[in-house]
């Protein structure tokens, strides 16, 4: 049994432990606020797990058995989590009722809904903050079995890197740079302290034993600095080589890793830069031309990005979706496409627009008829084969234009602008527009300057220059450089048009793919590829609906209405764009006329056309650098410490610091040599001071033989100075590429004295004869 000042001595490493793991803890849930919009769920699921491990340690000082702890965590658990979720059913708000333990599956069912149906960022209801609090709870208690009872801190890290990876697979985007390293460093801490903490306990057992002091000190003192270094390494090459590594083949919410996948938050950059091109569905319809098919529609925007509609969801069936209502005057023709999935594994279905039902899916899957979108509840569109029936409204010119765009009805999201919208986005609106007089006719003036020779479409342009996102400033900075992707031309119309007062809404989906010459009865297959995911702009208009436009320069067809005279009995042109050459709309189609060219400022564009921007490389080459310090900079921390413990009187930690020299400088340092032996070859043939090795081999003898060890005799400045006296005669003997290799790449940090590769190098021959 351990003596109480050997459990005294624990409580700092249990404390420093416990804080290791709070705050590793913490950076593990960092990344799930990509996922769950910022609410006080954050400060809930800290302050829950702040009192489960301060309940731990409190018990633990109490010498409590671990059974015991984890039960008091468990109580804790439970009657905080009761406090802040359901304290009208509990007695005196924190203990639970029979009804208390009742709302609890209905509550976590909510919540498992809202991850199935929702896109993120979700909305953080009490039911989802619920899950999630409890959830950091429970990991609380598991963390800090594993890492204060079974000391096992490496085994902990698995588990919350595990954890920390979770948002990042379900929400593609940037690395969290800050979770990361604070994530790492919490978890490289608790592995110091554990290791120390081993250490310290053996020397107590060995303080009766002097034969076993030496040996503790010389094989496990440097196990802790050694895996600092190696994580510390690791941490910088992953910081720095990530962004370098080409993106995966799968991203996007809804995927799990089989085949490409769906991304409704507009991250669509990386996906269409990917080098790899696969198939993902083919598609056949009975429509004049294959349409787009959408997966998800985006109306609210802050200013910074645009969240995917959460709208209400209900089960699939044959009436879910209901007809299209449209004025009596407007003609609604009905199509038939059939789609075949072939890579694309995702909660979000492809479907042509309006749809009205969808059969032949296999799985659970809901209906969301506001926008007239298909989410998987417990199913995934890989290998699906599956029909949509679309009822599409075919105004005349003359109808379109006697409509307005109007917000009837419509969320207001759907109108929101933010408060600090960059001016020149509503100035060039009302400049492109100038020349028209109906909301059809600016909206098309809008598509036709957008698909001019004044913009571009380039996907390598806005990372060039810097506006990779969806912005409002990105947007702005878009319209100067006037190169981009559809996610920039989507983004630009829909807040040019909003500017002018039209409701707008941007959807995620797919390009109608490319002819494959091949046909399944009269329908001609099209095969639609990975780098065809896209995002267009639609504007609703009373009376008509929804009416997608296609501003994205030399993608798809724009869209144009033909005059009732050129329609009356066949059929006209489809209001959803189509595939095939970009069609150019009527003379009568608008009477605005617009110059593409409107006065900007193109120095910038030019510039960023034709400069290489230097800064991923200098990146590149400092994050290499610096990782190439680091061992030289651990090697320099752990003399130090080595160093600080001579001046407190540990002899050991003295000649720890002159064999860790000696095998940075490659002279051999073998178990068999006794410390008397070792110096005097260091003096005779290495050019270690005599003087100060005397006091050093004089300190550890009597540290390892002499009864009670250095008690009664005091020398720990002595010491220390000797020892920094040593190595620096040792490094002063040494040849310069010799002595530069031991700065920068110490051996010592891997090679242990003792050990099979510390008894090997220059000088080996000479044991005997120093000896």
């Amino acid at each position: 049994m351990s003596s109480p000042d050997a459990a005294a001595s624990r409580r700092p490493a249990e404390l420093a432990l416990t804080i290791g793991v709070y705050v590793a803890l913490y950076a593990a849930m960092m990344p799930l606020i990509r996922v769950v919009t910022l609410s006080w769920w954050v400060l809930g699921a800290l302050a829950l797990t702040g009192a489960i491990l301060a309940a731990g340690f409190v018990a633990r000082r109490f010498r409590l058995p671990a059974i015991a702890v984890t039960l008091i965590e468990l109580v804790v658990w439970v009657a905080l989590l009761t406090g802040m979720f359901l304290a009208d059913t509990a007695l005196v708000g924190i203990v639970p009722t029979p009804e208390t333990v009742r709302t609890v599956p209905a509550l976590v069912s909510t919540a498992m809904d809202a991850v199935q149906l929702g896109a993120a960022p979700l909305d953080p209801s009490p039911a989802l903050s619920f899950v999630i609090v409890g959830s950091m709870g429970l990991l609380a208690i598991a963390i800090d079995h594993v890492v204060l009872t079974a000391r096992m801190p490496l085994l902990a890290a698995v588990g919350l890197i595990a954890i920390s990876l979770v948002p990042s697979i379900a929400v593609p985007g940037p690395l969290d740079g800050t979770a990361f390293v604070l994530l790492a460093a919490a978890i490289l801490f608790m592995m110091r302290v554990e290791t120390r903490s081993r250490e310290q306990q053996r020397g107590r057992d060995a303080v009766d034993d002097p034969a076993t002091i030496r040996a503790p000190a010389q094989v496990n003192n440097g196990v802790s600095a050694t895996a600092l270094g190696i994580g510390a390494v690791a941490v910088i090459i992953a910081m720095v080589a990530t962004p370098l590594l080409p993106a995966p083949t799968a991203s996007g919410i809804g995927g799990t890793g089989v085949g490409a996948a769906i991304d409704p938050s507009l991250q669509l950059g990386n996906d269409l830069r990917r080098p790899r091109d696969i198939e993902v569905l083919t598609v056949r319809s009975s429509a004049p031309a294959a349409p787009y098919l959408r997966a998800a529609t985006l109306s609210k925007f802050d200013g910074a990005v645009w969240s995917p509609d959460q709208p209400s969801s209900v089960p699939l069936g044959d009436a879910s979706l209901g007809p299209v209502t449209a004025d009596p005057d407007i003609r609604v023709d009905e199509y038939t496409t059939t789609v075949e999935v072939k890579n694309l594994n995702s909660a979000w279905l492809p479907v042509a627009f309006p749809a009205v039902a969808v059969t032949g899916l296999e799985g659970a899957w809901a209906a969301v008829p506001t926008n007239r979108t298909v989410i998987a509840q417990g199913a995934s569109t890989q290998g699906q084969t599956y029909d949509i029936v679309t009822q599409v409204p075919r105004p005349t010119l003359e109808q379109a234009r006697s409509h307005s765009a109007s917000a009837a009805g419509l969320s207001d999201d759907t109108l929101s602008l933010p408060a600090d919208l960059p001016p020149v986005i509503g100035q060039l609106a009302t400049q492109v527009t100038a020349g028209a007089t109906t909301d059809y006719d600016k909206l098309v003036a809008l598509q036709t300057w957008f698909r001019s020779s004044a913009f571009r479409y380039s996907l390598n342009a806005p990372v060039e220059a810097g506006f990779d996102g969806t912005g409002a400033d990105a947007v702005a900075q878009f319209l100067d450089v006037r190169a981009g992707y559809c996610v920039h031309f989507a983004s630009a119309f829909a807040l040019m048009a909003r500017s002018l007062g039209m409701p707008t809404r941007i959807v995620v989906g797919y390009l109608p793919g490319s002819n494959t010459n091949t046909s399944i009865g009269d329908e001609t297959v099209y095969s639609v590829m990975s780098s065809q995911l896209h995002a267009w702009p639609e504007v609703y208009f009373g009376g008509i609906g929804w009416i997608p436009f296609e501003p994205t320069n030399s993608l798809g067809s724009p869209t144009s209405f033909s005059p009732g005279s050129l329609t009356t009995g066949v059929p006209g042109s489809t209001a959803a764009p189509t595939t095939g050459p970009a069609a150019t709309p009527s003379p009568t189609a608008t009477q605005s006329t617009v110059d593409p060219n409107l006065p900007r400022d193109d120095s910038f564009a030019r510039s960023t056309a034709t400069a290489v921007n230097p800064l991923p490389a200098i990146t590149a080459v400092l994050g290499i650098l610096l990782a190439l310090a680091i061992p030289g900079l651990i090697r320099e921390i752990r003399r130090r410490q080595l160093l600080a413990a001579a001046r407190s009187g540990d002899a050991a930690a003295a000649w720890m610091s002159v064999q860790d020299a000696a095998i940075d400088l490659g002279i051999p340092v073998p178990a068999s040599e006794s410390p008397r032996s070792l110096g005097t070859r260091l003096v005779d043939e290495h050019g270690a001071p005599p003087d100060p090795m005397t006091v050093l081999i004089g300190g550890i003898e009597r540290a390892s033989y002499a009864s009670g060890g250095h008690h009664g005799f005091w020398q720990g400045d002595e010491l220390a100075d000797a020892a920094a006296a040593v190595r620096t005669g040792l490094l002063a003997s040494a040849d310069r590429p010799r002595r530069l290799l031991a700065i920068a790449a110490p051996r010592s940090l891997i090679v242990r004295p003792g050990s099979a590769y510390a008894g090997s190098g220059a000088g080996s021959g000479s044991h005997a004869r120093a000896r």
